[in-house]
């Protein structure tokens, strides 16, 4: 099979079995949600003997240069809201030993948990406390958030991995690990893993049977399937792994029958430790169409109990804490813009009209529609407006997002810390997990207009959330929906794919091409002639200007196989530098869920130097095996938000159960001039775009940006 379930990252399942699937899995899916971008390095724990020094741990890196990288920086800044995290964190009261002993909030919501379950009362709506954003003193000008610098990545002792290693081959487990575990338990790894076996978890890549093993080997027969340590880590486990799969908070039933699959003896106790130890946080927001009935309605008078028992109960969920933070901080953020913008009234077409009354516009439509909100920063700059267009991949006139947030390209930062910006119009807006999103927002002075501009059609973000989708269901700004369609035979076949339709296009010019195949060695035999031979000589256009988009990572025909057979035909070489030559295509991933096509100049003592559209990048010599692999082949995922003169689309007999509608649009999207189909899914491509909808991602965004904007109201 070609993986296909990992190409489509919360698509793949039912938000209500995520957890059960990721106790079924027999291993991590490499091209779900946080790790899309990239095929990661990191296979979890290795058995004894292995070859170790593959495992390679992002942790292990030197602390950054006085000229950062834009990878390093945008890591940085990624450690900004980590950093906040960890401040709010401590600046709770000091963890408590049972849940009995929580208040406030959290105790209320814990009771809600048991009373809700046991079925002794009703559930009613409990909503933790979103701080609402400062308003503007009516007669000054808006307050601002001072903002602190991103910190430095932090340094990782030597004694500290030593201490680590020491510990890890106690257990058994690979020593590789060593760097990668210091770095997310910190200095205190070596003593907080001897106490906590379990805490193996944290490290991406490690599975359930796995930290299992290393358990047993460190307490012998001091441990067991009902350990409080196993059963707490295992339920934040299982919400890391739906955050692959793209969600942002699980149904509490998903999570219970997740850990009855993973053999923890009483699942409603586990999560209620894992609630009381603060590990997970339980949410219940309100349904606001039920609050009304309860509130009454026109006449005054309530809907009455009998309706208000056939409404179901809006789900508890769960969730951890970094991604809670985030989508309040995201819901804040927002919400702050919308109240602290002055309306004014700027003359032109809609979409300008929008912005200057606005402090939140969001803009609808294809490729051929970036034209539009492309043209409104132009008209900004025009008006004297400090404006900025950022993309989620390199596009001609703007920056990239994680450009623009490092500092690496852009108007840079204020006194205050935040953008020096009137105006951002962001484009591949469907690109932003809930994270970036909440750094970009938080970056923003107050009175500054944001656009957010993408086409709803296409894949979701590469990590947790679901952020542009949200905020158009919300509706709680303008939306323009842009009249362009996307031209010729291209256009037009993506247009019908959009409403579920696959249409029979005319393409005299060969603009689209249908090869059937019989098996995956026949499709990949014809992808690496359509590459190398077919499409240079037909339309003139080089090897280097064609991109392979394929299903998944493994399989005969996945990214892997076809990478290999490319690179044996288009530059063949011993790969003598970490598996790469000079003039090998590569896929870079500075950081999860973003990928920078890219071609290997050189290597040396320094790392591995690429050419990412005429800017030079040099990857460490550690980073290598999790952060590049081959990139004449990518997954729809990777090749989001970019688009190449010509692409063939890669569609094997096993691939089928990984097609959607999103899929299939976003991977014929990414062709300017020609589209070439290796066809070998029979009726199940027509099927997928009439009936593939994508199961919907558990996220939070909507409701708490909707209360924030709702207590305006009233």
């Amino acid at each position: 099979m070609t993986e296909p379930s990992g190409e489509t990252p919360p698509e793949a399942a039912a938000p209500a079995a995520d957890a059960a699937e990721a106790a079924d899995s027999p291993a991590p899916e490499p091209e779900t949600a946080g790790e899309a971008a990239t095929e990661a390095g990191d296979e979890g724990l290795r058995e004894p003997g292995q070859d170790d020094a593959a495992t390679v741990g992002a942790g292990t890196e030197a602390a950054a240069a006085p000229e950062l990288s834009e990878a390093q920086a945008e890591l940085a800044a990624q450690r900004e809201l980590r950093a906040r995290i960890e401040q709010r964190k401590a600046e709770r009261e000091a963890p408590v030993e049972a849940g009995g002993k929580l208040s406030g909030t959290a105790a209320d919501l814990l009771a809600a948990v048991r009373a809700v379950e046991s079925g002794a009362k009703p559930v009613t709506s409990f909503r933790p406390e979103v701080p609402a954003p400062a308003r503007p003193a009516p007669a000054a000008a808006p307050e601002r958030t001072v903002r602190p610098p991103a910190p430095t990545a932090p340094v990782v002792t030597e004694e500290t991995t030593s201490s680590v290693r020491q510990v890890l081959a106690r257990g058994g487990a690979p020593e590789a690990l060593a760097g990668q575990v210091a770095a997310v338990l910190g200095e205190g790894a070596a003593r907080a893993l001897a106490d906590d076996p379990w805490q193996l978890l944290a490290v991406p890549g490690v599975r359930p049977e796995q930290a299992d093993g290393f358990a047993r080997a460190l307490l012998g027969a001091g441990c067991g399937p009902g350990d409080e340590r196993r059963a707490v880590a295992l339920t934040a486990w299982l919400l890391e792994q739906a955050a692959v799969k793209g969600h942002t908070a699980l149904e509490i039933g998903a999570v219970r029958d997740g850990l009855a699959k993973l053999s923890v003896p009483e699942p409603d106790k586990a999560v209620e430790l894992a609630i009381s130890e603060a590990a997970v946080l339980v949410f219940q927001d309100e349904d606001e169409e039920a609050a009304g009935e309860e509130d009454g309605d026109e006449t005054g008078e309530g809907a009455g109990p009998a309706a208000r028992e056939e409404r179901p109960p809006a789900p508890v969920l769960l969730g951890l804490e970094r991604y809670a933070l985030a989508e309040e901080s995201l819901a804040d953020g927002l919400a702050r813009l919308i109240r602290t913008v002055e309306a004014a009234d700027w003359a032109g077409p809609e979409l300008v009209r929008a912005a200057g009354a606005h402090g939140l516009v969001l803009h609808t439509g294809g490729e051929a529609a970036r034209a539009e909100p492309a043209a409104l920063a132009d008209a900004a700059r025009e008006r004297g407006l400090r404006a900025a267009l950022a993309a989620h991949t390199p596009r001609a006139g703007a920056v990239t997002v994680a450009a623009l947030l490092s500092g690496a390209a852009g108007p840079g930062r204020d006194e205050e810390g935040a953008l020096a910006l009137d105006l951002l119009v962001v484009l591949d807006a469907p690109q932003l997990d809930v994270e970036t999103a909440a750094l970009l927002v938080e970056a923003l002075p107050d009175g500054c207009r944001l656009v957010l501009a993408g086409d709803p059609h296409v894949l979701g973000s590469a990590g947790p959330g679901r952020v542009f989708a949200d905020l158009l269901e919300a509706r709680i700004a303008p939306q323009i929906a842009s009249r362009v369609p996307d031209p010729g035979p291209i256009g037009e076949l993506v247009s019908g794919i959009g409403v579920g339709e696959l249409n029979q296009v005319e393409a005299p010019g060969k603009e689209v091409v249908i090869v059937p195949v019989r098996d995956a060695g026949e499709a990949v035999h014809r992808t690496v002639q359509l590459v190398a031979d077919s499409i240079p000589r037909a339309l003139g256009l080089p090897a280097d200007r064609t991109q392979v988009i394929t299903v998944g990572h493994g399989g005969a025909a996945g990214t892997r196989a076809l990478n290999a057979a490319l690179k044996q035909r288009l530059n063949p070489g011993p790969g003598r530098f970490g598996g790469y030559d000079p003039g090998d295509r590569v896929a870079h991933s500075p950081a999860p869920g973003r990928t920078v096509p890219g071609t290997v100049v050189s290597a040396d003592a320094e790392g591995l130097h690429l050419d990412c559209g005429g800017e030079p990048v040099v990857v460490p010599k550690e980073r290598v095996e999790s952060a590049l692999r081959h990139g004449w082949a990518l997954t729809a995922h990777q090749a989001a938000g970019a688009r190449w003169p010509a692409a063939v689309v890669v569609l094997p007999g096993d691939a089928a159960a990984g097609l959607s509608r999103a899929w299939v649009y976003t991977a014929f999207g990414r062709a300017e001039r020609h589209l070439s189909v290796v066809h070998g899914v029979d009726q199940a491509l027509p099927r997928a775009v009439a009936e593939g909808r994508d199961p919907e991602r558990t996220t939070r965004l909507r409701p708490l940006i909707e209360a924030l904007l709702q207590d305006d109201e009233a």
